[in-house]
């Protein structure tokens, strides 16, 4: 058998796009999982000998993550893990509720028997990552259950307003989640959900859902209070009304 050369076919193509979601993919992780702190100087060359790539990708990654708000370009020192604020973490979890006991309520009125399946199975894998404990898998099962009510409510819209906060909302559960005083209570809170759902009643459902949030919210903002060291009490999150005729103009 006569040896072929071996010409550029044979060469490893590396895809940027790819490489750069690689990249972006373990930063975001690594702040997620708190192996870099809010407040942690993020240093291109330092990341570039870590990840074992190039500054270009590096870089690239740092300016997504900062479209996100997970990384800061705050002064002259270069870019940083971003520090939620107080107001900031209030201001988004009062969002949440509004967004998703809306998502809630409309899922309820537009939700297929699959859909139904779809949220149990990803209630039941929930409960699962809780009882593992690993605190990625926990935060994957979560989205897992949103994602499933967001394709079925049939507001792209709000589903849209939601993905656009969703490094922080994780962010955020991460550092609820991460509190052993909150897990058990995270999955009773989400069956209560996907009870209400079943049941056909929107306006419980929704209620579920705030119920949800708040009680989320409770433990990030104490927890974030007493890391920050700010004054004075954290304000309470709206408890929005539900409308009793979500379906208007339909």
């Amino acid at each position: 058998m006569k040896r072929l050369p071996l010409d550029d076919s044979f060469k490893v193509n590396r895809n940027p796009v790819t490489l750069r979601e690689i990249v972006l993919d373990k930063l975001r992780g690594a702040i997620m999982n708190f192996q870099l702190l809010p407040g942690d100087r993020l240093v291109e060359r330092d990341l570039c000998d870590r990840l074992g790539v190039s500054r270009t990708s590096v870089r690239e990654a740092l300016r997504h993550l900062e479209s996100e708000g997970l990384v800061e370009f705050a002064d002259a020192k270069g870019p940083r893990v971003a520090i939620i604020t107080l107001e900031d973490a209030c201001d988004i979890y009062e969002l949440r509720c509004v967004l998703e006991g809306l998502i809630v309520q409309l899922f309820t009125l537009n939700a297929k028997a699959k859909d139904i399946r779809a949220l149990e199975k990803a209630l039941a894998e929930n409960r699962e990552a809780l009882e593992e404990g690993d605190l990625q898998q926990v935060l994957e099962s979560v989205q897992g259950f949103y994602d499933v009510l967001l394709e079925g409510s049939g507001n792209h819209i709000a589903a849209t307003q939601l993905r656009q906060l969703q490094a922080r909302i994780s962010y955020l559960r991460a550092t609820s989640v991460s509190q052993e005083n909150r897990r058990g209570a995270s999955n009773k809170e989400m069956e209560r959900i996907v009870e209400a759902i079943k049941s056909g009643d929107s306006l419980a459902a929704h209620q579920a859902s705030v119920d949800h949030v708040r009680a989320a919210a409770k433990v990030a903002l104490d927890y974030l209070k007493s890391k920050q060291d700010e004054p004075g009490k954290v304000r309470d999150i709206a408890n929005p009304i539900a409308l009793k005729e979500p379906r208007i103009g339909r």
